[in-house]
Protein backbone atom coordinates (compact mmCIF):
# COMPACT_ATOMS: atom_id res chain seq x y z
CA UNK A 1 0.00 0.00 0.00
CA UNK A 2 3.04 2.55 0.66
CA UNK A 3 4.34 1.87 -2.84
CA UNK A 4 0.80 2.42 -4.02
CA UNK A 5 0.27 5.66 -2.25
CA UNK A 6 3.99 6.84 -3.45
CA UNK A 7 3.37 5.84 -7.26
CA UNK A 8 -0.37 8.00 -7.12
CA UNK A 9 0.99 11.31 -5.92
CA UNK A 10 3.79 11.12 -8.31
CA UNK A 11 3.45 14.53 -10.46
CA UNK A 12 0.58 13.38 -13.18
CA UNK A 13 2.70 14.17 -16.32
CA UNK A 14 5.06 11.06 -14.94
CA UNK A 15 2.27 8.68 -13.90
CA UNK A 16 0.78 9.57 -17.62
CA UNK A 17 3.99 8.51 -18.44
CA UNK A 18 4.00 5.29 -17.03
CA UNK A 19 0.41 4.28 -18.06
CA UNK A 20 -0.63 4.97 -21.49
CA UNK A 21 -1.74 2.55 -24.18
CA UNK A 22 -2.82 3.90 -27.84
CA UNK A 23 -5.06 2.11 -29.70
CA UNK A 24 -4.25 -0.12 -32.30
CA UNK A 25 -5.64 0.44 -35.83
CA UNK A 26 -7.83 -2.08 -35.08
CA UNK A 27 -10.01 -0.77 -32.07
CA UNK A 28 -10.19 2.59 -34.04
CA UNK A 29 -11.69 0.53 -36.84
CA UNK A 30 -14.23 -0.76 -34.41
CA UNK A 31 -15.12 2.71 -32.84
CA UNK A 32 -18.41 3.87 -34.55
CA UNK A 33 -20.91 6.75 -34.47
CA UNK A 34 -24.49 6.66 -34.97
CA UNK A 35 -25.85 9.88 -36.94
CA UNK A 36 -28.94 8.84 -35.86
CA UNK A 37 -27.60 10.41 -32.13
CA UNK A 38 -26.44 13.27 -33.62
CA UNK A 39 -29.63 14.24 -35.70
CA UNK A 40 -31.10 17.53 -34.71
CA UNK A 41 -34.50 16.21 -35.34
CA UNK A 42 -34.36 12.77 -33.75
CA UNK A 43 -35.91 13.05 -30.31
CA UNK A 44 -34.69 9.59 -29.17
CA UNK A 45 -31.23 10.63 -29.78
CA UNK A 46 -28.22 12.00 -28.03
CA UNK A 47 -28.53 16.04 -29.47
CA UNK A 48 -32.14 16.64 -30.90
CA UNK A 49 -33.03 16.56 -26.82
CA UNK A 50 -30.84 19.56 -25.89
CA UNK A 51 -31.54 21.98 -28.84
CA UNK A 52 -34.08 23.75 -27.11
CA UNK A 53 -33.23 27.08 -24.69
CA UNK A 54 -31.97 25.86 -21.43
CA UNK A 55 -31.33 28.70 -19.46
CA UNK A 56 -30.87 27.84 -15.41
CA UNK A 57 -34.08 27.89 -13.14
CA UNK A 58 -36.38 27.65 -16.64
CA UNK A 59 -38.64 24.14 -17.70
CA UNK A 60 -36.20 23.84 -20.48
CA UNK A 61 -32.86 23.19 -18.49
CA UNK A 62 -34.90 21.24 -16.30
CA UNK A 63 -35.87 18.86 -19.33
CA UNK A 64 -32.26 19.14 -20.55
CA UNK A 65 -31.15 17.57 -17.05
CA UNK A 66 -33.63 14.81 -17.54
CA UNK A 67 -32.39 13.90 -20.90
CA UNK A 68 -28.84 13.60 -19.50
CA UNK A 69 -30.24 11.49 -16.32
CA UNK A 70 -32.69 8.98 -18.35
CA UNK A 71 -29.35 8.45 -20.99
CA UNK A 72 -27.47 7.07 -17.92
CA UNK A 73 -30.35 5.35 -16.03
CA UNK A 74 -31.73 3.80 -19.46
CA UNK A 75 -28.10 2.89 -21.05
CA UNK A 76 -25.21 2.73 -18.53
CA UNK A 77 -26.19 1.66 -15.00
CA UNK A 78 -22.74 1.29 -13.70
CA UNK A 79 -22.27 5.00 -13.65
CA UNK A 80 -22.70 6.38 -9.97
CA UNK A 81 -25.07 9.59 -10.47
CA UNK A 82 -25.04 12.54 -8.17
CA UNK A 83 -26.46 15.89 -8.45
CA UNK A 84 -24.78 19.16 -6.68
CA UNK A 85 -26.59 21.82 -6.55
CA UNK A 86 -26.38 25.49 -5.64
CA UNK A 87 -28.21 28.46 -6.16
CA UNK A 88 -27.36 32.63 -6.79
CA UNK A 89 -28.75 36.27 -6.99
CA UNK A 90 -27.72 36.99 -10.52
CA UNK A 91 -28.09 40.61 -12.58
CA UNK A 92 -31.45 39.88 -13.85
CA UNK A 93 -33.03 37.42 -10.81
CA UNK A 94 -34.19 40.84 -9.02
CA UNK A 95 -32.91 39.45 -5.82
CA UNK A 96 -34.38 35.99 -6.13
CA UNK A 97 -32.22 33.14 -6.25
CA UNK A 98 -31.22 31.03 -9.11
CA UNK A 99 -30.88 27.28 -9.01
CA UNK A 100 -28.09 25.98 -10.24
CA UNK A 101 -27.42 21.91 -10.77
CA UNK A 102 -24.46 20.02 -11.94
CA UNK A 103 -25.04 16.38 -13.00
CA UNK A 104 -22.02 14.22 -11.84
CA UNK A 105 -21.77 10.26 -13.77
CA UNK A 106 -18.99 8.16 -12.06
CA UNK A 107 -17.28 5.24 -13.34
CA UNK A 108 -14.54 3.65 -10.93
CA UNK A 109 -12.95 0.07 -11.02
CA UNK A 110 -15.36 -1.78 -8.72
CA UNK A 111 -13.04 -2.95 -6.39
CA UNK A 112 -12.12 0.41 -5.64
CA UNK A 113 -13.53 1.28 -1.64
CA UNK A 114 -13.51 4.74 -0.62
CA UNK A 115 -13.81 7.93 -2.63
CA UNK A 116 -10.13 9.07 -2.08
CA UNK A 117 -8.08 5.78 -3.55
CA UNK A 118 -9.52 6.66 -7.38
CA UNK A 119 -7.82 9.11 -10.06
CA UNK A 120 -10.36 10.19 -12.69
CA UNK A 121 -10.60 11.45 -16.10
CA UNK A 122 -12.78 14.37 -16.19
CA UNK A 123 -14.71 15.27 -19.05
CA UNK A 124 -16.80 18.11 -19.16
CA UNK A 125 -19.23 20.48 -20.88
CA UNK A 126 -21.88 23.22 -19.50
CA UNK A 127 -25.86 22.53 -20.63
CA UNK A 128 -27.13 25.61 -19.79
CA UNK A 129 -27.98 28.31 -22.46
CA UNK A 130 -27.63 32.20 -22.51
CA UNK A 131 -30.70 34.37 -21.34
CA UNK A 132 -30.00 36.58 -24.54
CA UNK A 133 -30.47 36.83 -27.23
CA UNK A 134 -34.48 35.62 -26.81
CA UNK A 135 -34.76 31.52 -27.47
CA UNK A 136 -30.92 31.28 -28.06
CA UNK A 137 -30.22 27.61 -28.71
CA UNK A 138 -27.00 27.56 -28.13
CA UNK A 139 -25.78 24.66 -30.55
CA UNK A 140 -22.18 24.98 -30.83
CA UNK A 141 -22.35 26.56 -26.66
CA UNK A 142 -22.43 23.47 -25.79
CA UNK A 143 -25.46 20.96 -26.86
CA UNK A 144 -23.18 19.47 -29.07
CA UNK A 145 -19.87 18.79 -27.03
CA UNK A 146 -22.57 17.40 -24.04
CA UNK A 147 -23.60 14.90 -26.75
CA UNK A 148 -20.25 14.44 -27.24
CA UNK A 149 -19.68 13.22 -23.88
CA UNK A 150 -22.42 11.41 -23.46
CA UNK A 151 -21.37 9.28 -26.62
CA UNK A 152 -18.13 9.04 -25.13
CA UNK A 153 -19.30 7.31 -21.59
CA UNK A 154 -21.53 4.75 -23.61
CA UNK A 155 -18.48 4.32 -26.53
CA UNK A 156 -16.19 3.08 -23.43
CA UNK A 157 -18.76 1.83 -21.29
CA UNK A 158 -18.78 -2.08 -21.84
CA UNK A 159 -14.97 -2.04 -22.55
CA UNK A 160 -14.55 -0.49 -18.89
CA UNK A 161 -16.40 -3.72 -17.51
CA UNK A 162 -14.56 -5.93 -19.45
CA UNK A 163 -11.12 -4.78 -18.85
CA UNK A 164 -11.97 -4.78 -14.85
CA UNK A 165 -13.56 -8.47 -14.99
CA UNK A 166 -10.49 -9.42 -16.84
CA UNK A 167 -8.24 -7.92 -14.28
CA UNK A 168 -10.55 -9.43 -11.67
CA UNK A 169 -10.23 -12.68 -12.60
CA UNK A 170 -6.26 -11.95 -13.20
CA UNK A 171 -6.27 -10.91 -9.82
CA UNK A 172 -4.35 -7.88 -11.30
CA UNK A 173 -6.43 -5.14 -9.25
CA UNK A 174 -4.47 -3.84 -7.04
CA UNK A 175 -1.69 -2.59 -9.87
CA UNK A 176 -1.59 1.53 -8.76
CA UNK A 177 -2.18 2.85 -12.88
CA UNK A 178 -5.57 0.97 -12.97
CA UNK A 179 -6.77 2.94 -9.78
CA UNK A 180 -8.14 5.07 -12.20
CA UNK A 181 -12.00 6.11 -13.05
CA UNK A 182 -13.64 8.43 -15.22
CA UNK A 183 -16.09 11.04 -14.71
CA UNK A 184 -18.70 13.15 -17.20
CA UNK A 185 -19.57 16.43 -15.32
CA UNK A 186 -22.13 18.75 -16.89
CA UNK A 187 -22.45 21.28 -15.66
CA UNK A 188 -25.14 24.07 -15.17
CA UNK A 189 -24.65 28.34 -15.02
CA UNK A 190 -21.57 29.01 -16.95
CA UNK A 191 -23.60 31.69 -19.26
CA UNK A 192 -23.35 35.28 -18.04
CA UNK A 193 -26.86 36.79 -17.51
CA UNK A 194 -25.92 40.44 -17.89
CA UNK A 195 -21.91 40.75 -18.81
CA UNK A 196 -19.10 38.37 -18.02
CA UNK A 197 -17.38 38.85 -14.98
CA UNK A 198 -16.22 37.11 -12.07
CA UNK A 199 -19.38 36.65 -10.46
CA UNK A 200 -22.17 36.81 -13.24
CA UNK A 201 -20.75 33.54 -14.93
CA UNK A 202 -19.37 29.62 -14.28
CA UNK A 203 -22.05 29.96 -11.73
CA UNK A 204 -22.30 25.73 -11.56
CA UNK A 205 -18.77 24.88 -11.65
CA UNK A 206 -17.61 27.40 -9.17
CA UNK A 207 -20.08 25.99 -6.92
CA UNK A 208 -18.47 23.02 -7.30
CA UNK A 209 -14.93 23.34 -6.91
CA UNK A 210 -15.63 24.61 -4.36
CA UNK A 211 -17.67 21.80 -2.77
CA UNK A 212 -14.80 19.70 -3.78
CA UNK A 213 -12.22 21.29 -2.22
CA UNK A 214 -13.83 21.62 1.25
CA UNK A 215 -14.88 18.12 0.74
CA UNK A 216 -12.25 16.14 3.01
CA UNK A 217 -11.95 11.94 2.02
CA UNK A 218 -11.40 9.82 4.86
CA UNK A 219 -8.29 9.55 6.77
CA UNK A 220 -5.33 8.01 4.87
CA UNK A 221 -6.84 8.24 1.67
CA UNK A 222 -4.71 8.57 -1.37
CA UNK A 223 -6.07 12.07 -2.52
CA UNK A 224 -7.49 14.20 0.25
CA UNK A 225 -10.55 15.75 -1.41
CA UNK A 226 -12.48 15.31 -5.20
CA UNK A 227 -10.55 18.40 -6.54
CA UNK A 228 -7.14 16.34 -5.89
CA UNK A 229 -8.60 13.05 -7.41
CA UNK A 230 -8.89 14.54 -11.15
CA UNK A 231 -5.89 14.13 -13.14
CA UNK A 232 -7.21 15.69 -15.85
CA UNK A 233 -10.17 18.35 -16.59
CA UNK A 234 -11.06 17.91 -20.10
CA UNK A 235 -13.36 20.92 -21.27
CA UNK A 236 -15.36 21.07 -24.35
CA UNK A 237 -16.71 23.98 -25.82
CA UNK A 238 -17.92 25.76 -28.86
CA UNK A 239 -17.70 22.83 -31.01
CA UNK A 240 -19.45 21.95 -34.38
CA UNK A 241 -18.62 24.52 -36.62
CA UNK A 242 -16.54 23.34 -40.01
CA UNK A 243 -12.88 24.05 -39.92
CA UNK A 244 -12.30 24.13 -36.17
CA UNK A 245 -8.92 25.53 -34.91
CA UNK A 246 -8.45 24.58 -31.47
CA UNK A 247 -4.51 25.23 -30.43
CA UNK A 248 -2.82 24.00 -26.98
CA UNK A 249 -3.59 26.33 -24.13
CA UNK A 250 -1.59 25.13 -21.66
CA UNK A 251 2.31 24.32 -21.51
CA UNK A 252 1.37 21.82 -18.61
CA UNK A 253 -0.98 19.98 -20.40
CA UNK A 254 0.57 20.44 -23.64
CA UNK A 255 1.19 16.40 -23.25
CA UNK A 256 -1.97 15.47 -23.39
CA UNK A 257 -3.11 17.84 -26.27
CA UNK A 258 -0.69 15.68 -28.45
CA UNK A 259 -2.13 12.52 -27.17
CA UNK A 260 -5.26 13.95 -28.79
CA UNK A 261 -3.93 15.27 -31.59
CA UNK A 262 -2.56 12.09 -32.15
CA UNK A 263 -6.14 10.34 -31.79
CA UNK A 264 -7.05 12.50 -34.49
CA UNK A 265 -4.19 11.91 -37.21
CA UNK A 266 -4.43 8.10 -36.25
CA UNK A 267 -8.62 8.16 -36.97
CA UNK A 268 -7.97 10.40 -40.32
CA UNK A 269 -5.76 7.75 -41.76
CA UNK A 270 -8.18 5.12 -40.71
CA UNK A 271 -10.66 6.83 -42.76
CA UNK A 272 -12.65 7.07 -39.45
CA UNK A 273 -13.40 10.49 -39.57
CA UNK A 274 -16.25 12.14 -41.78
CA UNK A 275 -15.49 15.84 -42.10
CA UNK A 276 -12.68 17.21 -44.70
CA UNK A 277 -11.06 20.21 -43.08
CA UNK A 278 -8.61 22.11 -44.41
CA UNK A 279 -6.11 21.36 -41.32
CA UNK A 280 -6.45 18.81 -38.50
CA UNK A 281 -8.73 20.44 -36.00
CA UNK A 282 -5.50 19.98 -33.05
CA UNK A 283 -3.33 21.64 -35.07
CA UNK A 284 -0.58 22.58 -32.81
CA UNK A 285 1.01 19.33 -31.37
CA UNK A 286 4.59 20.30 -32.15
CA UNK A 287 4.47 23.99 -30.42
CA UNK A 288 7.74 24.43 -28.93
CA UNK A 289 7.54 25.43 -25.25
CA UNK A 290 9.10 29.25 -26.18
CA UNK A 291 5.93 29.71 -28.32
CA UNK A 292 2.76 31.51 -27.24
CA UNK A 293 0.66 29.89 -24.56
CA UNK A 294 -3.09 31.72 -24.40
CA UNK A 295 -4.11 29.07 -21.18
CA UNK A 296 -5.88 31.68 -19.35
CA UNK A 297 -6.73 34.29 -21.58
CA UNK A 298 -10.29 32.51 -22.33
CA UNK A 299 -12.28 31.95 -18.99
CA UNK A 300 -14.64 29.63 -19.00
CA UNK A 301 -15.88 26.76 -16.56
CA UNK A 302 -12.35 25.25 -16.09
CA UNK A 303 -11.28 29.12 -14.09
CA UNK A 304 -12.55 27.64 -10.65
CA UNK A 305 -10.75 24.15 -10.96
CA UNK A 306 -7.67 25.78 -12.50
CA UNK A 307 -7.51 28.51 -9.32
CA UNK A 308 -7.59 25.18 -6.96
CA UNK A 309 -4.35 23.43 -9.10
CA UNK A 310 -6.36 21.12 -11.49
CA UNK A 311 -4.80 20.30 -14.73
CA UNK A 312 -6.36 21.58 -17.68
CA UNK A 313 -7.16 20.59 -21.31
CA UNK A 314 -9.47 23.08 -22.80
CA UNK A 315 -11.07 21.97 -26.09
CA UNK A 316 -12.28 25.22 -27.48
CA UNK A 317 -11.60 26.49 -31.29
CA UNK A 318 -9.61 30.23 -31.53
CA UNK A 319 -11.49 31.81 -33.19
CA UNK A 320 -14.48 31.05 -31.74
CA UNK A 321 -17.37 29.81 -34.19
CA UNK A 322 -19.11 32.78 -36.37
CA UNK A 323 -21.98 31.99 -34.56
CA UNK A 324 -20.90 32.23 -30.97
CA UNK A 325 -23.72 34.16 -29.24
CA UNK A 326 -25.76 34.84 -31.66
CA UNK A 327 -29.09 33.41 -32.75
CA UNK A 328 -27.72 31.64 -35.80
CA UNK A 329 -25.75 29.01 -33.28
CA UNK A 330 -28.78 26.23 -33.52
CA UNK A 331 -28.97 22.95 -34.84
CA UNK A 332 -29.39 23.83 -38.52
CA UNK A 333 -26.23 25.71 -38.16
CA UNK A 334 -24.01 22.58 -36.83
CA UNK A 335 -21.64 20.88 -39.26
CA UNK A 336 -23.17 17.05 -38.45
CA UNK A 337 -19.93 15.71 -39.61
CA UNK A 338 -17.51 18.02 -37.24
CA UNK A 339 -19.74 16.97 -34.69
CA UNK A 340 -19.60 13.17 -34.98
CA UNK A 341 -15.89 13.76 -35.85
CA UNK A 342 -14.99 15.20 -32.44
CA UNK A 343 -17.71 12.41 -30.60
CA UNK A 344 -15.14 9.74 -32.19
CA UNK A 345 -11.98 11.75 -31.12
CA UNK A 346 -13.06 11.99 -27.66
CA UNK A 347 -14.07 8.84 -27.34
CA UNK A 348 -11.08 7.08 -28.31
CA UNK A 349 -9.11 9.40 -26.44
CA UNK A 350 -10.94 8.49 -22.93
CA UNK A 351 -10.52 4.82 -24.22
CA UNK A 352 -6.76 5.57 -24.70
CA UNK A 353 -6.26 6.93 -21.41
CA UNK A 354 -8.59 4.28 -19.47
CA UNK A 355 -6.08 2.11 -21.49
CA UNK A 356 -8.79 0.02 -22.91
CA UNK A 357 -6.54 -1.73 -25.90
CA UNK A 358 -7.65 -5.41 -26.46
CA UNK A 359 -10.89 -4.66 -25.37
CA UNK A 360 -13.29 -2.05 -27.68
CA UNK A 361 -13.14 -4.47 -30.74
CA UNK A 362 -16.25 -6.14 -29.05
CA UNK A 363 -17.64 -2.96 -27.32
CA UNK A 364 -21.05 -2.47 -27.17
CA UNK A 365 -22.14 1.26 -27.47
CA UNK A 366 -25.20 0.96 -26.13
CA UNK A 367 -26.94 -1.19 -23.24
CA UNK A 368 -30.70 -0.73 -23.56
CA UNK A 369 -33.12 -1.97 -21.07
CA UNK A 370 -31.41 -1.78 -17.47
CA UNK A 371 -32.81 0.66 -15.13
CA UNK A 372 -31.08 2.74 -12.55
CA UNK A 373 -33.21 4.13 -9.56
CA UNK A 374 -31.03 5.48 -7.20
CA UNK A 375 -29.75 9.16 -7.47
CA UNK A 376 -27.42 11.12 -4.87
CA UNK A 377 -28.44 14.40 -4.06
CA UNK A 378 -26.07 17.26 -2.38
CA UNK A 379 -26.94 20.45 -1.70
CA UNK A 380 -24.14 23.66 -1.87
CA UNK A 381 -25.16 27.30 -1.65
CA UNK A 382 -23.51 29.39 -3.34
Amino acid sequence: MRLLRSLLILPLALREALAYTTLADESLRSLSVSSDDFSITNNDGLLAPILIPRVPGTPGNAKVLQHFYDFFANNLPEWRLSFQNSSSTTPTSRGKEVPFRNLIATRDPPWVEGEGEVGRLALVAHFDSKLTPKNFIGATDSAAPCAMLLHAARGIDSALTAKWAAMEAKGERDEFDEHKGVQILLLDGEEAFATWSHTDSVYGARALAEEWESTVNPAMSTFKNPLESIDLFVLLDLLGETNPSVPSYFKTTHWAYKHMASVEERLRKANKLKSKPSGNFLWESDKDENDRWAGGLVEDDHIPFMARGVDILHIIPSPFPDVWHTSKDDGKHLDLDVVEDWAMITTAFAAEWMELEGYMQDNKESRKGSKRTIVEYDRTEL
